[in-house]
C-alpha cells in the first residue's frame, strides 16, 4: 500500500517509515523540518516531503494515492512559541489532513495521540476511560484533536486513536538521554520518593501497535493505550538503566516542591525572550505524576502483544547511544 507518515523524520515517524518499507509499503514522510539523519530515509526508499500538516496544498499533494496515513506530526516541546501555534498545528492540522484524507478515499487512518491526555493517574492503573485531565497545551490540544478525528469516522473515514505512554529506544536523542546521561556520571539525584509510577513504551512496541492498527476494520472509531507490559517506580526505570549502563548509581533524595516552584519561574522568566529554560514544569512532572496503564484493549482489539521488556530495551538504547558518540 502506499502509505503517508505525517512527522515522517521524528523519532517515532522515522522507526514507523522504517518498518513499513521493510513490509513493502511505499511510503511519503512529511514533516516540517528535516529530522535527524533525514538523508537516511530517502536511501532507504522513501519520498521526504518539507512542509507543514497545516499546509493544505502541500497535504493535498501528499495525499495523493495514499492508502493508509498515520499522523503523527504534531508541535511538541515547543518552548519558544505561542500557545496558539500547539492548536494551530495539534487540532487544525489534523483537521486539514482529515479532510484531505476524507476526499482521497484513505482506507484507515492512524491518529498518534498520548498518554498525556490522562495527565496525573489518580487510581494506577488507568485505561482509556479514565478521567482526561492534560496538564499543558501539548496534551490539551492533542486530546482536542480525538473528537475532531472521530468525526470524521461517522463521514465514513476510519479512524483509529492511539495514546502512547513514554516513548524511548534507538534513534530518540532526548527523551531517555537525560536519565542515560545523569546515570553515566555514577549519581542521580532523585526529587521526591521515587515511587512515582512510570510507563514506558519501546520504540518497536510502538511500531507494532500502528501496523496493527492499519488492518482492515480493527479499532474504528476507538482510542487505544499503547505501552509495554509493566509500568515501574521511577526509581526502577533509574536503575534499569544503570545495569544497561554497568555502572554503579547513587541515587540521592531531595524535596519535589522547590523543584516545582524553581520550574514554573523559570518557565515565566524565559518565555518573553524566546529562551529555553534549563528546568521547566514538563520535566519536572516527571518525579511527581503518576503515569501508568492498562493495555487489555488493544491487545483484545489490536492483537497488541509488546514484545520487548524494560531491560531489553535500556540496553539496545545504551547501546545506541554509545555508538552514536552521545556516551562515552
Amino acid at each position: 500500500m502506499k502509505v503517508l507518515v505525517t512527522g515522517g523524520t521524528g523519532f517515532t515517524g522515522k522507526a514507523l517509515v522504517r518498518r513499513l518499507l521493510d513490509d513493502g509499503h511505499q511510503v511519503v514522510a512529511l514533516d516540517y523540518k528535516e529530522g535527524i539523519k533525514t538523508a537516511e530515509l530517502r536511501e532507504w526508499g522513501a519520498e521526504v516531503v518539507i512542509g507543514s500538516v497545516t499546509d493544505r496544498a502541500v497535504v493535498d499533494r501528499c495525499m495523493k494515492g495514499v492508502d493508509v496515513v498515520q499522523h503523527l506530526a504534531a508541535a511538541f516541546r515547543e518552548l519558544n512559541v505561542d500557545d496558539s501555534y500547539y492548536r494551530e498545528v495539534n487540532v487544525g492540522g489534523t483537521r486539514i489532513v482529515l479532510e484531505a484524507a476524507l476526499r482521497e478515499g484513505v482506507k484507515k487512518f492512524i491518529y498518534c495521540s498520548t498518554c498525556g491526555v490522562h495527565g496525573n493517574v489518580d487510581h494506577p492503573p488507568a485505561g482509556e476511560d479514565a478521567p482526561i485531565q492534560p496538564a499543558d497545551y501539548y496534551q490539551q490540544t492533542k486530546y482536542e484533536a480525538e473528537p475532531v478525528a472521530l468525526e470524521y469516522v461517522k463521514k465514513g473515514l476510519p479512524v483509529v486513536i492511539l495514546r502512547p505512554a513514554a516513548i524511548y529506544g534507538p534513534g530518540d536523542p532526548e527523551r531517555f538521554f537525560m536519565i542515560f546521561k545523569r546515570v553515566a556520571k555514577g549519581k542521580f539525584p532523585m526529587f521526591g520518593s521515587g515511587k512515582t509510577l512510570y510507563h514506558p513504551v519501546y520504540i518497536d512496541n510502538l511500531v507494532d501497535a500502528h501496523i496493527l492498527a492499519m488492518a482492515p476494520g480493527a479499532g474504528v472509531g476507538e482510542a487505544y493505550l499503547i505501552a509495554d507490559e509493566h509500568y515501574y517506580p521511577i526509581e526502577e526505570i533509574v536503575k534499569g538503566v544503570a545495569r544497561a549502563l554497568k555502572v554503579d548509581v547513587k541515587i540521592p533524595h531531595y524535596p519535589v516542591w522547590p523543584v516545582v516552584v524553581v520550574g514554573h519561574i523559570c518557565e515565566k522568566i524565559c518565555k518573553p525572550f524566546k529562551v529555553t529554560p534549563p528546568i521547566f514544569p514538563r520535566r519536572v512532572d516527571w518525579y511527581r505524576q503518576n503515569r501508568a496503564f492498562k493495555i487489555d484493549k488493544a491487545k483484545r482489539d489490536l492483537k497488541y502483544n509488546p514484545q520487548i521488556g524494560l531491560d531489553e530495551g535500556l540496553k539496545r538504547t545504551a547501546e545506541w547511544y554509545r555508538k552514536e558518540g552521545y556516551l562515552h
